[in-house]
C-alpha cells in the first residue's frame, strides 16, 4: 500500500524558512516522480515543484517559488524535501506531496498518490 506523509509545516514569520518532508512507503522513489502542490483558501491547487525519478533526476519549479524553494531527495530515496526560504504571506497554503510516473510523458504531470497535506502559515 502506497502512503505519502507530509510533515514540517507550521507558522513562520515573513522572510523565514521551513522545510517540508514527504516520507514515502510502498514505492521506490527511484521509479516515481514526486511533486509538491499547494492550495490556499479560495484558490486552485498549484504545482510548486517536482523531481523526477532515476539517478539523474531533474527538478522543476513554479515561477513564483524559483530561487526561494529547493526540492531534494535523500540518499535512501524514501523522503523528498521542500526547503522553503524567504517566505511571503502569499506562500500560505496547505502543501501536499504527490507521486506519479518517474519517467516518460506523464512525469511531473500526472499523479496517482497523494499525501494528507501540511499547513504552512506565514505571519506578517
Amino acid at each position: 500500500q502506497v502512503q505519502l506523509v507530509e510533515s514540517g509545516g507550521g507558522l513562520v514569520q515573513i522572510g523565514g524558512s521551513l522545510r517540508l518532508s514527504c516520507v514515502a512507503s510502498g514505492l521506490s522513489l527511484s521509479f516515481y516522480s514526486i511533486a509538491w502542490f499547494r492550495q490556499a483558501p479560495g484558490s486552485e491547487r498549484e504545482e510548486v515543484s517536482c523531481i523526477t525519478g532515476g539517478d539523474a533526476a531533474t527538478k522543476q519549479y513554479a515561477e513564483s517559488v524559483k530561487e526561494r524553494f529547493t526540492i531534494s531527495r535523500d540518499s535512501a530515496k524514501t523522503t523528498v524535501y521542500l526547503q522553503m526560504d524567504i517566505l511571503y504571506p502569499e506562500d500560505r497554503a496547505v502543501y501536499y506531496c504527490a507521486a506519479g510516473p518517474g519517467f516518460g510523458t506523464r512525469t511531473c504531470q500526472a499523479f496517482d498518490h497523494w499525501g494528507q497535506g501540511a499547513q504552512v502559515t506565514v505571519s506578517s
